[in-house]
């Protein structure tokens, strides 16, 4: 089986209230089970906001360090779930489930080297 990483996509700002994403959370952690149950599931992770991130350019024999993020946008990498998934249509199906779920773009690619 091929592994596939599913990327949420999040607005800049403020995290939504308790009100809302406490609903949500309860959602994903249901969808996490069913795919653990159905052997999908590898691991998901959370990040904290972009301006947390710290970028580094490798310039000759040096390196370059500074606060990130490296790329900026109205929206940044707000977690990932990595799945398995026998083909790229099952990994849609499970991506799909999972943009439902939290009601935000998700993307769905392939890992080198698997499968």
């Amino acid at each position: 089986m091929k592994q596939y990483l599913l990327s949420i996509y999040q607005p800049d700002g403020d995290p939504p209230p308790p009100e809302v994403m406490d609903p949500i959370m309860r959602r994903l952690d249901a969808l996490n089970e069913e795919m653990r149950a159905a052997g999908a599931w590898v691991f998901a992770a959370g990040l904290h906001p972009p301006g947390t991130a710290t970028v580094l350019h490798a310039r000759g024999d040096d390196m370059l360090v500074t606060d990130g993020p490296f790329a900026e946008g109205k929206e940044h990498l707000g977690g990932f779930t990595v799945i398995r998934a026998p083909d790229l249509h099952a990994a849609l199906a499970w991506g799909r489930r999972l943009a439902e779920v939290i009601t935000l773009p998700i993307e769905v690619r392939p890992l080198y080297g698997e499968g």
